[in-house]
């Protein structure tokens, strides 16, 4: 069996993994629809965007499924706190979700201009609203949230969705909803003919642009006045030690900390803000597949620099520093972990190899002509 805090790093390392898997999978599917109106002004070319992430759609959400499943599992107070806290926005994430299947179905059922149109503002919304509402949900772990547990591990919080409005979390929904833009614009241009890509490419450049001047500003704000945690060790805390291994407070900058005792870790950002522009540079000279490949850098960057940024902690507390939850005190018995640990390495490299032998029988591209030909059996 292994150690307990072997397990528990592990595990934070599989659920990283996961939500990597969302990000980078779901996350052009919101960037495809929050651009479906805008760079697809006829019925036909929509429909060519729509089909172009309408094999996979549904199998991308298996990797939210799967991170929120095992963020339950592993992580308890961290999964009670988060969906206590932050409720209203999930809550609304969760139904802004709910507006895919039922516009991919419904879509094209009528030829009317009306009803189409109609359908393409609702899948618009709503990948811009979860988008959005994720970016939020990111941002606020690192402003905290005020709860507080008690020596029975019960739970006070009192969260409003206006007291998550910040000026931080709202920067990074922002960012987000680029990120998105850039990631699906650059998977969408891959699949369709060259002429429609060229006219994509402009809104994946400058979608990547923005993006990169938003994280730019955010790593800024975060290293230097944005208050972050003090965690004087990023290793388990002995019990005599426990007390005072949270500080009191938010110190300026206190977000960095993993960055300057490692300088290494800063190839992260520094990744993310690279490959970005390289998106955008690539997608400008039409090399399609490297652009790409460069946005789900920039992605799997970011969800690592956020993750490295706020190690060991899980979820701050605003109001009480101290009852924080970290890797090394929200985690379930090491007997979970363990049996967890197993059902996972037999499972998740399914799920990676099916997700690989779908995109493979899947890939190809996506034509106006194949939409004519095959208008009553496609989105």
């Amino acid at each position: 069996m292994l150690a307990p805090d072997t397990l528990q790093l592990t595990w934070w390392i599989l659920i990283l993994a996961l939500f990597c898997g969302f990000v980078v999978a779901d996350g052009f599917d919101f960037g495809a629809l929050i651009l479906l109106p805008w760079v697809a002004k006829s019925d036909e070319r929509r429909r060519v965007v729509l089909n172009a992430i309408g094999p996979t759609w549904e199998g991308n959400q298996t990797w939210l499924i799967c991170a929120i499943g095992a963020t339950f599992a592993a992580w308890p107070l961290v999964y009670a706190v988060t969906f206590s806290g932050l409720y209203v926005p999930m809550m609304l994430a969760l139904f802004s979700l709910f507006a895919r299947p039922v516009g991919f179905d419904y879509r094209s059922k009528l030829k009317s201009r009306w009803w189409r149109v109609t359908w393409d503002g609702v899948l618009c919304g709503g990948g811009f609203i979860s988008a959005s509402l994720f970016g939020l949900v990111a941002g606020n772990l690192f402003v905290g949230l005020p709860f507080t547990l008690d020596q029975d591990y019960r739970l006070d919080c009192h969260v409003t969705l206006f007291g998550l409005l910040h000026a931080f979390p709202l920067t990074v929904a922002l960012a987000t909803v680029a990120m998105c833009m850039m990631h699906g614009g650059a998977y969408v241009q891959r699949r369709v003919d060259s002429t429609f890509s060229i006219e994509i490419g402009r809104w994946t450049t400058g979608a990547a642009l923005a993006f990169a001047v938003l994280f730019a500003s955010c790593s800024l704000w975060v290293a230097t006045t944005l208050p972050g945690l003090h965690v004087s060790s990023l290793l388990m805390p002995t019990a005599t030690q426990n007390e005072n291994y949270l500080s009191s407070q938010f110190v300026a900058g206190g977000w960095a900390r993993n960055f300057v005792r490692y300088p290494w870790l800063a190839a992260l950002p520094v990744s993310a803000w690279s490959c970005s522009v390289a998106t955008a540079i690539l997608s400008r000279s039409q090399h399609w597949t490297a652009a790409f490949c460069a946005s789900s850098i920039a992605v799997l960057s970011v969800v690592g620099s956020v993750a490295v940024a706020l190690f060991p902690v899980l979820v701050a507390s605003s109001v009480n520093p101290a009852a924080s939850l970290t890797v090394w005190n929200a985690t379930s018995s090491p007997r979970t972990l363990q049996v967890m640990l197993f059902v996972a390495v037999i499972f998740v490299p399914l799920i990676v190899l099916y997700t690989n032998y779908v995109y493979r029988t899947l890939r190809g591209k996506i034509t106006v002509e194949m939409i004519r030909d095959q208008s009553t059996k496609l989105y």
